[in-house]
């Protein structure tokens, strides 16, 4: 997927990357995916602005329906290669 591409290279921020997976890939509206995931539309434009200090549980129930979680990555390109080509 290239949004994912973008966002390990660091071009994309995680709340850019949700909302253009929320807008481009499912075509849903701010206020359907907040209800679809069960959080508040605030919190989702929140997280898609990249403010505000949501918990873990709250990102990843935001990131769920797009079969994506909060995981943690290598800070060297080089070595988010590598496990990249590992996977």
């Amino acid at each position: 997927m290239a949004l994912l591409g973008r966002f390990y290279a660091g071009e994309l921020s995680e709340g850019q990357l949700l909302r253009a997976l929320r807008r481009d890939v499912l075509g849903l509206s701010q206020d359907r995916y907040a209800t679809l995931v069960g959080i508040s539309r605030r919190t989702l434009s929140d997280l898609e602005g990249d403010k505000g200090n949501a918990t873990l549980e709250v990102i990843n129930r935001a990131f769920r329906p797009l079969g994506l979680e909060v995981g943690l990555l290598p800070r060297k390109r080089r070595l988010l290669v590598q496990a990249l080509e590992m996977s």
